[in-house]
């Protein structure tokens, strides 16, 4: 027999087709939910890894982006008997560390104990609690208890309630959420195509595999090889750190730069120029192919003294060409340290480019900036189709 229920408000934004108030209902009364088991790593207990049986983590719930159709490690025959497998369109949460993320499994999972598991039946819509689910993560995470290791647990989730209208209606706000979703998805599939090919392009412009001619279809002289303290000026002396209470005290509009990006925003600045910027420390050196080490900035701009930055000759080389030959070079050897490698100024400056002529810098610069406008604009809409679907939580949900 289901709980009482709780009538409450009906949402802001509905389809016309429904009408009547929606029920609150505990989550644990009104779901079957259950802990994961067996919660040891393939190198304390390799016996029981290496199956066939999908074996979920909290990091895989966490950038599913909701649905789960595969996981980072498997369990075999005897893994499996001692943990727990749950059946597809079950849902699973994070509850330790990482707390009240959610994900729909698109097959048969176990998971650790880290991870809940809740089974709903023919009653609900899977895909609707999940939606119902991601809109009060924050809160779930409140309510887990102060620790050296956040843990939420059962009896905490006794708790939380989630709202519920009808069965048809579940189905319909879950059909019309995941087809935005799957705008969504389609969205960054192109992206991430648009920055495979930049990837490719790049690769063979610098290894010069493809080279430009000049406008009357003549190729361009051979590239030189040049450090970069012939080609550009290091301005670190012009830098200058700003503590948290300085820049609560300075908060603005002008972008405060550290190692790999804006850091805060203050109201004044030490640069109004186009630069380029080189992590001192903190960098993606060791990640170069996938992340950028070098960061392309203009107008007004404050940096701090964890970036290097560097101001092109421009007799020598344009700053676009500059930025484009070292965002994703491979500088390992140059990199110092331990804990936190860096990279020192001298090290820097010795750092050999291969430059071509002016008007063939031009062109491979124009070329690269045209795929990253086009990889900006796909960015744009992901970023607005996300705030889109913000909004329809907000508004078809109570």
């Amino acid at each position: 027999m289901r709980e009482a229920v709780e009538h409450i408000k009906v949402p802001k934004l509905r389809f016309p087709e429904f009408s009547g108030e929606w029920e609150k209902c505990s989550v644990t009364n009104r779901f079957k939910i259950a802990r994961g088991r067996f919660s040891p790593r393939p190198r304390n207990n390799p016996i029981y890894y290496g199956g066939d049986y999908p074996f979920a983590q909290t990091s895989d719930v966490v950038n599913s982006g909701g649905l789960l159709s595969n996981a980072s490690q498997s369990l075999n025959e005897k893994g499996i008997s001692v943990s727990k497998l749950f059946p597809a369109k079950s849902i699973f949460m994070t509850i330790a560390a990482n707390i009240g993320y959610v994900a729909e499994i698109q097959c048969p999972m176990a998971c650790p104990d880290s991870l809940v598991g809740i089974q709903i039946d023919e009653d609900d819509s899977s895909r609707f609690v999940l939606y119902g689910l991601s809109r009060i993560q924050k809160k779930l995470d409140f309510i887990a208890p102060e620790a050296a290791q956040k843990n939420l647990s059962l009896a905490e989730l006794s708790s939380v309630k989630i709202s519920l209208p009808s069965l048809p209606e579940q189905q319909k706000i879950a059909e019309f959420l995941t087809a935005v979703d799957e705008k969504i998805g389609k969205l960054k599939r192109k992206k991430e195509l648009l920055e495979a090919y930049k990837k490719g392009a790049m690769q063979k412009l610098f290894s010069q595999e493809i080279r430009f001619k000049d406008d009357q279809g003549n190729p361009y002289p051979d590239w030189e090889e040049k450090r970069l303290e012939d080609i550009s000026r290091c301005l670190d002396s012009k830098r200058k750190p700003l503590n948290s209470n300085e820049r609560n005290r300075m908060k603005g509009s002008i972008p405060y730069y550290g190692a790999n990006g804006i850091v805060d925003y203050v109201d004044d600045y030490l640069f109004d120029e186009e630069l380029v910027l080189m992590a001192e420390d903190g960098g993606n050196f060791f990640e170069f192919s996938n992340k950028p080490i070098a960061q392309l900035i203009s107008g007004r701009s404050w940096v701090n003294n964890h970036a290097h930055i560097l101001k092109a000759k421009v007799d020598f080389i344009t700053t676009d060409f500059l930025f484009y030959s070292l965002v994703h070079k491979d500088i390992r050897r140059f990199i110092v340290g331990g804990s936190r490698a860096k990279l020192n100024k001298s090290d820097l400056m010795s750092i050999t480019l291969f430059k071509p002529r002016i008007q063939e810098q031009q062109k491979i610069a124009e070329f690269l900036t045209g795929i990253d406008d086009k990889i900006n604009a796909v960015a744009n809409q992901i970023d607005k189709a996300v705030e889109f679907k913000k909004g329809l939580l907000q508004k078809m949900f109570v």
